[in-house]
């Protein structure tokens, strides 16, 4: 026997996105309930491996939303300055916040402290539910809501369901939402590295023509977050290596920026994939975050793209809402749809200019990367959209990423 709980939306994936989505709608006063096939924990000990580039526009976001001051400050490592450099080249680009007039261009945070922290200001919100540990096990629209099936019994029913359950979203296949996709070729390994030298806030990336290796600063002044992205056979002999190998490979193919390099966790490794939905929208039903598109990691925006889906969604409903309309219906979604596709589609296709420009060891192509590094760096004006697009700060912004928001 199944007990039926109606809402207005009902938020599948209890992850950054989706927690973001629902505290923004309950904070607008639609009902909202998360179902979230996992348990939330505090974040104790080493550093998670999973860590997220959070810019200026996301973080006055979770700050706007008042999630932002549950993030333990110890787990936080702000960064004030970028590096990008390509190997045995002579190509170099740097990125200072003191440019454009700013204390910091953005956070390194671990995904877990990060949904953690989201998680403690949903329990604080009256219209918001958040159901951890169900799954979801079947879906069906009508034309007035939707209907979704969980685990131990339970039924839920809304007037809009959210899709924010990952790159392998279960919402997505059973919507029958058709994916467009395709391998980038590498897989990307990540793991905690220590320093010799201290990384002074400064996130670090440099281009060789077999993949492309990150640096970013945890809290820690000498540990680091690594991301390094090559071909699988490659990575999988740097997974295998004795560790005090894999730190003098590190070491060097960072050009010793930083010192000497040594593993301060495992490592693990996964592959990298573009997705994008064909629809991020149908009749009750929107797509955010991983399920509606992922992207090569090379500039750190992908969990920003989510952050600002969810900012997106949250405007909208809360128009759709104060105007008296009905949010599930599809032809109140189609301008949020064409917005984020517009986004999406655009961060696609300059992380896959960037990732082709910068492999290859053909001599015109090195000649190429290094001369346009160069130029964007003897470049004020260049440089500064670079930065502003860096920290989300540049184009139509909604409102609750710019100034504080008001109830």
């Amino acid at each position: 026997m199944f007990t039926t709980q109606t809402y207005d939306v009902a938020i599948v994936g209890g992850g950054m996105v989706g927690l973001t989505t629902a505290i923004g709608l309950a904070e607008a006063g639609l009902s909202v309930v998360v179902i979230d096939s996992s348990q939330l924990k505090m974040v104790t000990g080493e550093p998670k491996l999973r860590v997220s580039a959070i810019n200026l526009g996301s973080q006055q976001l979770l700050d706007n939303l008042g999630a932002w001051t549950y993030i333990d400050q110890q787990r936080l490592g702000p960064y004030q300055s970028m590096s990008v450099w390509t190997k045995n080249g002579m190509g170099q680009i740097d990125f200072d916040a003191d440019s454009v007039q700013q204390p910091r261009l953005g956070y390194i945070v671990e995904n877990d402290v990060l949904s953690f922290a989201l998680g403690r200001r949903a329990a604080e919100l009256e219209k918001l539910t958040h159901l951890q540990q169900h799954s979801l096990l079947r879906l069906s629209f009508g034309e007035r809501e939707a209907w979704l099936h969980l685990s131990d019994n339970l039924e839920v029913s809304a007037r809009l369901v959210i899709a924010a359950d990952g790159a392998e979203s279960v919402v997505r296949s059973q919507a029958k939402i058709p994916l467009t996709f395709w391998d980038y070729g590498h897989n990307a390994m990540v793991a905690t590295i220590r320093t010799e030298l201290p990384h002074d806030g400064c996130a670090r990336q440099v281009f060789s023509e077999h993949g492309i290796l990150a640096l970013l600063p945890l809290a820690d002044p000498h540990l680091c977050s690594m991301v390094w992205s090559q071909p699988p056979i490659v990575t999988q002999e740097l997974l295998e290596c004795e560790a005090q190998t894999f730190g003098r490979a590190l070491t060097a193919a960072f050009d010793g920026k930083l010192g000497l390099c040594s593993l301060n966790s495992s490592r693990q490794s996964f592959p990298l994939r573009m997705r994008y939905a064909r629809h991020f929208a149908r009749h009750r039903l929107l797509l955010a975050g991983d399920a509606a598109h992922t992207i090569h990691p090379l500039a750190g925006q992908g969990v920003n793209l989510g952050l600002m889906d969810a900012a997106w969604i949250i405007e909208t409903l809360n128009e759709l809402k104060n105007a008296g309309k009905d949010i599930g219906e599809y032809r109140h979604l189609r301008a949020l749809e064409r917005n984020r596709k517009a986004d999406a589609m655009t961060m696609i296709a300059a992380m896959e200019g960037f990732k082709q420009c910068f492999s290859g060891g053909h001599p015109l192509k090195k000649l190429v990367r290094e001369l346009g590094l160069n130029l964007v760096d003897s470049s004020s004006g260049l440089k500064t959209l670079f930065i502003e697009q860096a920290m989300g700060q540049h184009g139509r912004l909604p409102e609750i990423c710019r100034a504080p928001h008001s109830s």
